[in-house]
């Protein structure tokens, strides 16, 4: 195991693009912390983000996983580009010359995936943790580790991500057709099958079916915050509306996501096992 991530982090860390953009995905991490200094006066009236309880446990790990969730994109490029360049620098064709079989080349992008993954949750979770100790109104420990399970989803949500593109990478072999597939099948699934099924059989068959598609099963493990905040709410109530949503992360959600993961990494290899090399 530690040989094949060994064999992936040479190839990552010889990758300028790769290196840049994994720097920007975790600054940008960072830079939520940021929102806290957001400070200015309107008149008499100051306004300062951190004071608006939007740093408050347990809702900031709702609220940072979903922004860190938005943020996937740049470690999407480098899944998707980590295979483009097997094929382009034929190091996939040299790898399995030197004697890594195809269940272990596709177990060592696997396991990349993995780290980027776990590694990215801890990331959010020490960044929601100091922000959090900071300006949170409330830090007592059984509030401070409640609505953990975001953090659980967000993981998740990313191995779930990454493995879709992995798929792509090897199924397109060019990152930027692979990027453009994934951008199409986002639009299949949101503009085609919702309409499609909602035309056929109503809304709420739509609503049902999209919660078993790939993207739309990950978007759901973690669901808008910005409705569930409190001064929103009070906004809304002032004005006679009322939010009812479930935020909540269910078991269900996760098993889709997991089983949607082993699909893609099986696709994966089984393509990756017929395919002329």
């Amino acid at each position: 195991m530690l040989r094949l991530l060994q064999i992936e982090f040479i190839k990552l860390w010889n990758n300028n693009a790769s290196k840049v953009l994994i720097l920007a995905y975790f600054a940008l991490i960072l830079c939520m912390a940021l929102i806290a200094a957001i400070k200015f006066d309107i008149g008499p009236i100051q306004f300062h983000v951190a004071e608006q309880g939007i740093f408050n446990f347990p809702y900031i790990w709702h609220l940072n996983t979903w922004i860190a969730g938005g943020l996937k994109l740049f470690l999407a490029i480098i899944i998707v580009s980590m295979m483009a360049n097997e094929y382009s620098n034929k190091t996939l064709k040299q790898n399995l010359i030197d004697g890594l079989s195809k269940k272990e080349f596709i177990a060592s992008k696997f396991l990349t995936v993995l780290v980027f993954s776990v590694f990215s949750t801890i990331f959010v979770f020490v960044v929601s943790l100091v922000l959090g100790l900071l300006y949170s109104d409330y830090t007592e420990i059984s509030i401070v580790l409640s609505d953990l399970e975001y953090l659980l989803a967000y993981l998740v949500k990313l191995i779930g991500f990454f493995s879709f593109c992995l798929f792509l990478g090897i199924l397109v072999k060019r990152s930027a057709f692979a990027l453009g597939f994934l951008i199409l099948w986002f639009a299949m699934e949101n503009l085609g099958i919702r309409f499609l099924v909602w035309w056929l059989a109503g809304k709420e068959a739509s609503v049902s079916v999209m919660k078993f598609l790939p993207l739309e099963s990950m978007s759901n493990l973690i669901k808008e915050p910005v409705t569930r905040f409190k001064a929103v709410q009070s906004m809304a109530q002032q004005v006679g509306e009322e939010f009812t949503k479930d935020y909540a992360v269910h078991f269900y959600e996760l098993l889709v996501v997991g089983c949607w993961t082993g699909i893609f990494v099986y696709l994966s290899y089984v393509l990756l096992k017929i395919r002329d090399l």
